[in-house]
């Protein structure tokens, strides 16, 4: 389905096309066969022309297709000027306001023959540019005006205005160094110390005032759960009132006995130590009351299916580290034992990423030196972070040898024990051409780019690709340093030679 809408779109897109009065020469007489063509690109725009041969006190009309290089749309927001001249401009001609965004014209008329330089001024928001088209000819009668060159190259026309429609990028060429690699299969792992495994401090009741399901993010120290402890002592609830209300009488007592001790002090009828007793007596048989009460508490939060005992002394079940709940096990009301896992806690800001080298390749682990990971949803490259171990013991049942890097997931890309592939880079290859991995398509099982020749013509060209790493791949063949090939929207140059139903050619002038 998604081919056919690329198919339409294309076929859409170029079927609008036609030419315009705009295009037309101001004179009445019938267009040239082929007019002439020039393709000029500089560090921020590009400039694609169409003229006709020039002849002396002859009107022609230019036809200027203006993009900028920063994002590859159309020029919207300018003015332009065509020039002819020697070192010092003789001619200047303003161009018409655009009707078309990115397509300007410009009607010259040259008053002397010879042969002259061509320049193309841009002034706007857009792009601020000067672009040198180079020498041309002025003829002085139409016999002798130049005829545009013959290309025996096979090129695949591919119009501006699809190019500014569709999502399209151009890059130069250039020799990189890059490293030979070793892709392999890999897998997500917990880091050392990144995972936990939160246990039952002590025997008793579960209590779980929020349940947290698995994959739930938690905080160092948060509380996950907590833990009520039997009652230990009697386990009768009248025994336990009674003990209750006799430490409460007997700390009644107490402290009348400490009242009178201080009022004997303070007349001289006691000691000191008499006072100091009393105080004591009177703090034991406080906290005798509070351990009555907690029993009680205890004892009725056991026989009750909440959660929110007052009273109880609960032990706290906490997070050791931040993280995510790889498994969660509590059940609220559970009676646990010590040691019974609870819960289990994963950092997966920091993961290891551990790949397998078959042990054919294990000698140019010697060479290695770095890695980077492909990332399984977008297929884009991220730098491992360190290598961590590589093994020295082959696996028996594979066999293979696991290396093991690090690397950042703060935008948690990436899952636990998730598969991706690891690229092991080696030694370097030394400087080849290389390319985006973008611009290289499959067309029949064999890879290809579309190199740019001029504005709106581009070259199928097969090639033969070495290493892989950072998102570039080697051109053993087929390209050179400063070709302009295709980074974004070759695919779509390949569908528009499927379709018989694209038109060949096609402007808004």
């Amino acid at each position: 389905m998604r081919r056919i809408f690329l198919i339409s779109c294309a076929a859409a897109i170029l079927a609008a096309c036609s030419r315009s009065p705009q295009a037309a020469s101001p004179a009445a007489r019938p267009e040239a066969a082929e007019p002439l063509k020039a393709t000029v690109w500089t560090a921020r725009g590009e400039l694609y022309l169409e003229y006709a041969p020039l002849v002396a006190h002859r009107k022609e009309r230019f036809a200027i297709h203006l993009t900028r290089l920063s994002d590859f749309r159309a020029v919207k927001d300018a003015r332009c000027q065509v020039a002819l001249g020697g070192n010092t401009e003789s001619q200047a001609f303003a161009c018409d306001p655009s009707t078309h965004p990115g397509i300007f014209g410009a009607n010259v008329e040259p008053t002397s023959a010879g042969q002259q330089r061509l320049r193309i001024r841009v002034y706007g928001k857009d792009l601020n540019e000067t672009f040198d088209a180079g020498p041309v000819k002025i003829a002085a009668d139409a016999s002798s005006a130049e005829k545009p060159p013959e290309s025996k190259e096979e090129t695949i026309a591919f119009s501006k205005e699809q190019q500014w429609a569709l999502d399209f990028a151009t890059e130069l060429v250039a020799g990189r160094e890059l490293r030979e690699n070793l892709r392999v299969a890999a897998e997500t792992l917990p880091r050392a110390g990144g995972e936990a495994v939160v246990i039952a401090p002590v025997a008793g009741r579960l209590v779980v005032d929020k349940a947290l399901a698995a994959g739930t993010a938690v905080e160092q120290g948060a509380e996950l759960a907590s833990v009520l402890p039997p009652v230990n002592a009697v386990s009768d609830l009248t025994s336990l009132q009674l003990a209750e209300t006799e430490a409460n009488v007997i700390l009644e007592q107490a402290q009348r006995d400490r009242a009178r001790a201080e009022r004997l002090l303070t007349a001289g009828a006691v000691p000191a130590r008499r006072a100091e007793e009393a105080r004591t007596a009177e703090a034991t048989a406080r906290a005798r009351l509070e351990a009555a009460q907690t029993r009680l508490a205890q004892y009725d939060a056991t026989r009750s299916a909440g959660s929110a005992e007052v009273g109880a002394k609960r032990f706290s079940v906490r997070a050791p580290i931040s993280g995510i709940l790889a498994a969660s096990n509590a059940v609220a009301g559970a009676i646990v034992e010590p040691g019974n896992v609870l819960f289990r806690i994963v950092d997966i800001d920091t993961l290891f990423v551990t790949g397998l080298v078959p042990e054919a390749d294990l000698f140019k682990l010697r060479q290695l030196s770095s890695s980077e990971i492909e990332m399984p949803d977008t297929g884009q490259i991220r730098p491992a972070n360190r290598l961590v171990a590589v093994g020295r013991l082959v696996d028996s049942e594979t066999p293979t040898v696991s290396v093991t890097y690090e690397m950042d997931n703060h935008d948690h890309r990436l899952a636990m024990n998730q598969t991706v592939f690891l690229r092991l880079l080696l030694t370097s290859a030394g400087m080849m051409p290389a390319v985006p991995e973008s611009a290289v398509i499959d067309d029949a099982g064999r890879p290809v780019v579309f190199v740019q020749r001029g504005g709106e013509t581009f070259q199928r060209r097969p090639v033969r690709l070495g290493v892989r790493n950072s998102g570039l791949v080697q051109v053993l063949e087929g390209v050179s340093p400063g070709d302009r090939v295709v980074t974004r929207g070759a695919y779509l140059i390949r569908l528009s030679t499927m379709s018989s139903a694209v038109p060949a050619h096609g402007h808004v002038h």
